[in-house]
């Protein structure tokens, strides 16, 4: 659930670490990714707000964050839904759920439909570790077996 590590961290974790079964840890790694979306998005008005207006500190690093948000998600400002879907979906640094709906919230998009296309993100995402993380491990058992 960690902003930063998300489904990126939580899946090889889950697969190498705790050895747990594809199936579980996928649908794990994305309810984990997906719980503190929800309320986020629909607060992160209010507590930005907030805090804005009783910090200096907050002011600065959530128009810090806003701004870095709005520079990395170009993609979203263009293509809007679609734009979402895949600037989650990516699993690079910066681009995960977290990030993807302070951009929807920055961009306006309508909640429920940013919570379904963060999903989509957060799904996305996930084939793609989990592709890259059993691609991973098939690659260090065979050399290990050699």
């Amino acid at each position: 659930m960690l902003p930063i590590f998300e489904l990126r961290g939580g899946l090889p974790l889950a697969l190498i670490a705790f050895k747990m079964p594809l199936i579980p840890a996928f649908i794990l790694s994305v309810i984990g990714n997906m719980i503190p979306i929800i309320p986020y998005l629909y607060f992160l008005s209010f507590i930005t707000d907030y805090l804005m207006k009783r910090s200096k500190w907050c002011n600065k690093f959530f128009t810090w964050v806003f701004e870095r948000t709005r520079k990395r998600s170009k993609i979203i400002e263009k293509y809007e839904e679609i734009g979402l879907v895949v600037f989650v979906g990516i699993p690079l640094p910066m681009t995960g759920a977290w990030t993807g709906a302070v951009a929807a919230f920055l961009f306006n998009l309508d909640k429920k439909k940013s919570i379904f296309l963060i999903l989509l993100g957060v799904i996305l995402a996930g084939l793609i570790v989990t592709a890259v993380t059993m691609s991973g491990i098939k690659v260090f058992e065979l050399f290990i077996k050699h």
